[in-house]
């Protein structure tokens, strides 16, 4: 194996650890916990909330005809996890500072993946936040460590290119 390609395989890695913190703390909720169950943590603000998602990201997709549920639901994010792999694997253009947050994108993609695939009655969620009406939402969607680690990761990455979007056009208004 290249010197290149064991500096490309590092941040996969943190890939590995999302997926093992996500089925996990699944597995916790799975076993010490009754769906619909709730357990304050901080008040009314955050609970440990046991509920399964059919659906997207955050419940999203309810209202996806059946014919296109598999394709949405398991052959699309197959698709893009492999797509990540392989660019991350691949590319020579990549800028190192966005490999650990594709990883983490690419973790999380995988935790809901294995839910999907051996969970059918829906992805585990269970972090559920009292967004107190801001947004027009009174809570947040439950979501679990797979979806943080995805936003997170996209997060990650978009301010990672407005810095260095702010960099470029620093550099060009420096006079020689």
């Amino acid at each position: 194996m290249t010197q290149e390609l064991k500096h490309k395989i590092i941040p996969f890695w943190l890939t590995i650890a999302v997926v093992a913190a996500d089925q996990i703390s699944k597995l916790i909720i799975l076993l010490t916990m009754r769906e619909g169950q709730a357990i304050p943590v901080i008040g009314d603000f955050f609970r440990i909330r046991f509920v399964r998602n059919p659906n997207i990201i955050f419940g999203f997709g309810a209202e996806l005809p059946e014919i296109l549920r598999p394709v949405i639901l398991l052959i699309f994010p197959v698709i893009a996890i492999i797509f990540l792999v392989i660019f991350c694997l691949r590319s020579k253009e990549l800028k190192d500072v966005f490999r650990f947050p594709l990883a983490a994108i690419t973790g999380g993609g995988m935790g809901n993946l294995i839910d999907r695939l051996f969970r059918p009655d829906g992805v585990v969620d269970f972090l559920d936040f009292n967004f107190y009406g801001i947004i027009g939402w009174h809570r947040f969607p439950t979501f679990n460590l797979a979806d943080s680690s995805i936003t997170i990761g996209v997060a990650v990455i978009f301010i990672i290119s407005i810095y260095h979007e702010i960099k470029l056009a620093r550099e060009k208004k420096k006079p020689v």
